[in-house]
Parts: structure tokens; sequence; C-alpha cells
């Protein structure tokens, strides 16, 4: 009997009843849901886009409701870009055309051979072990032919790609330490047991949780870029659109994916262009000025919030065509960009998004 898939919930809604043929979970993951077809949380859409666009902008945390699409979202988007060039024999998928940012194996090759390779999303347990995550001497290879060989964790694997963790609010603290060093760093450095390796971890992280459950810490949450909320959708059209499109994709993904094929080509063909003209967007002086002023009048700690705001302006620019980047960019992505970087306010107990909402109408008008 094969075994059923965890489908969880897709399209950005409730659970979907299962009611069709099982699929093995094999076939699950060549097709993963299209991306096109996640019916509603446009805002955990558009963050995870522009966080394609530019990975600088350092993440995104999805918080809300259980069963709201959140690792859906992050898997249909990995899909929809472009496989990309690595290294043939590379355990950490480097770049043959990266100038800097090589592991010490590829840095030495003369000549490096490239393949490509899907881009990877690395699920990042909360049981996961220190040694499960940075990478630790291999044993069988220790054991058997009395060599000192590394074998590489989940933040080799997820080099280049989406490192996700779900419930990340419950995350171990050491495992956070962890994570603030190689964010910081963009490189991974394992010195135990005999060995020394440095390699790179350049990677999207992705968090999402229950706000119910616990906070996160305040160190993590300010390496996120961008904060999205998400919520269970309570109109009814929208439900039943939810659950018809998941029953009609678990029946039979292969075909489900290839009914939107079309519409994710476009948006892949957009991503791809907010890429290459990214570096050309222009941001005036006005506009960090503006953007400057929201951050004092929101009291954010630090200058991280007006860089993130930059920056995730400038991929929405890049993203919808444009050449340089307008209010409106700056008003859209506002809330991602600050609604967790807000200070407690004891004499306002309104919540982060609002707060945001209502300073952007004092800056910029209704």
């Amino acid at each position: 009997m094969l075994p059923q898939i965890n489908a969880g919930v897709g399209a950005g809604g409730q659970p979907a009843a299962y009611c069709g043929p099982i699929q093995p979970p094999a076939l699950a993951m060549r097709h993963p849901f299209p991306f096109s077809a996640i019916v509603g949380q446009d805002e955990m859409k558009l963050a995870l886009l522009i966080a394609a666009v530019d990975p600088a902008i350092g993440g995104v945390l999805v918080f809300g409701d259980r069963g709201t699409g959140k690792s859906t979202a992050v898997r249909a988007l990995a899909a929809l870009l472009p496989p990309m060039k690595v290294v043939v024999g590379c355990p950490y998928g480097c770049a043959p055309d990266a100038a800097a940012g090589l592991c010490d194996v590829c840095r030495a090759g003369t000549k490096l051979k490239s393949a490509t390779a899907p881009v990877p999303v690395v699920d990042l347990p909360l049981g996961a072990t220190e040694d499960r995550v940075v990478g630790a001497l291999d044993l069988e290879r220790a054991l058997t032919q009395g060599v000192k060989a590394f074998e590489p964790g989940l933040l080799a694997r997820a080099h280049r790609g989406f490192l996700y963790i779900d419930e990340v609010n419950l995350l171990e603290d050491h495992l956070v330490d962890l994570l603030l060093d190689v964010a910081a760093s963009s490189e991974n450095v394992v010195e135990r047991e005999g060995i020394s390796v440095r390699h790179p971890a350049q990677f999207v992280l992705v968090g999402s949780g229950n706000p119910e459950e616990g906070e996160l810490r305040p160190q993590l949450l300010d390496r996120f870029g961008l904060s999205v909320e998400v919520r269970t959708p309570e109109d009814l059209p929208t439900r039943i659109e939810v659950v018809r499109r998941r029953d009609a994709y678990e029946r039979d993904p292969a075909a489900y994916a290839a009914r939107w094929d079309a519409e994710d080509e476009k948006v892949r063909r957009r991503l791809l262009a907010a890429r290459r003209a990214l570096p050309k967007v222009q941001v005036s002086d006005d506009l960090l000025t503006q953007a400057a002023q929201l951050c004092i009048k929101l009291g954010t700690d630090g200058l991280r919030g007006e860089l993130t705001l930059m920056r995730a302006a400038r991929a929405l620019a890049a993203f919808d065509g444009a050449k340089a980047v307008t209010v409106e960019h700056l008003r859209r992505v506002a809330p991602a960009a600050l609604r967790h970087r807000l200070r407690r306010n004891p004499l306002d107990d309104t919540g982060s998004t609002t707060r945001v909402e209502r300073a952007l109408v004092e800056a910029f008008g209704a």
C-alpha cells in the first residue's frame, strides 16, 4: 500500500479533503503545486517573489494560521525558478561563473565543469542536531577507510536556494545562534573532531509559525527582511475554490501542473527580467528621505529598516518593469518591511500592521 501524502493545505486556504487515489510522494515532489494556482495570500506571494528577485533582502517570515499554504508557496516558488548552474561534483552547489564565494575545492580547481540543478528547498526540522545542520565528520569513511572527511549538512544543501523552517518561533536557541552567524557571514565554518571546513552558505531564509505559540527571538526576527501575515479565508467562494483546486491537484499532480504551465511561465519570465533589470533601477534621494522619515516616525530600531525598505521597493519596481522606484512601490512594501521592527508601545495596543498603515497615511496621505 502506498503511503499517504502529507498534503497539508495549498492555495492559501483550508485543508483539502483527500478523496482520490493516493499518489506516491515522489510524484507530488516532481510536480509541486503551481505558484500561479495559489488562491489569495497575495502579500505572501509578493514577498516571496521580491525575495527571489533580490535575495539580499534577507528572507521572509510568514506568521499566521496553520494550514494556509505557507510551505506550499515556498516550494511552488522554487519550482518556478529556472535551474541553476552548478560545478559538477561540488557538494555545495557552487556557481561555476562566480568570481567569489566558491568553496575551497572549487577555488583550487583549474577548469570547472558545469551542469544544471534545480533550486534547492531544504527543510530545517525543529529537532535537528547541530551536526545535522552545519555538517560533521563522515563516520562511515572514517571507520572503513580511516579518512577524515566532511559530511555536509543542511546549510550546505540550502546554498543558493531556500532554507525553510516551520514553527521557527519554537527553534532551539543553539540553532538560532548558528543561523545568526551564517546569516551575518554568508558562510558556514565547522571546526570540530579534527576537521576544519569553511564553505559558502547563502540562502533565502523562509520561516513560518503561529505567534500564539511563542515569540521569535529579537535577534533572529531582525534578520528576516520581510514579514507577512496570513489568515484563513473567511469568504465562502475563496474557500470553495481552494478546496476545488487542491483536490484537482491531488488527483493528478502532473496534469494539474500542466494546466498552469503557461501562467507560471509568465511569472518566471517576469521574475528573470526583474533580476536583470534590478541593478539599473534608480532610487532617488527624495525616496530615501521619505523612507528614513517613515522609519523615524515608527521608531524602528537600527537602520536595517530603511535598508530593507529601499531594497524591497527597488525589487518590486524591477518586478513591475519600472525604471525608478516610486512612492507607490514604497507604500506597497512598507508593511512587510517594517511591521516586525516596531518597538512595543504600552500606550498603543493596536497591531503593528495598523501602526504602519497609519504612519503611511500620515506621511503620504490617504
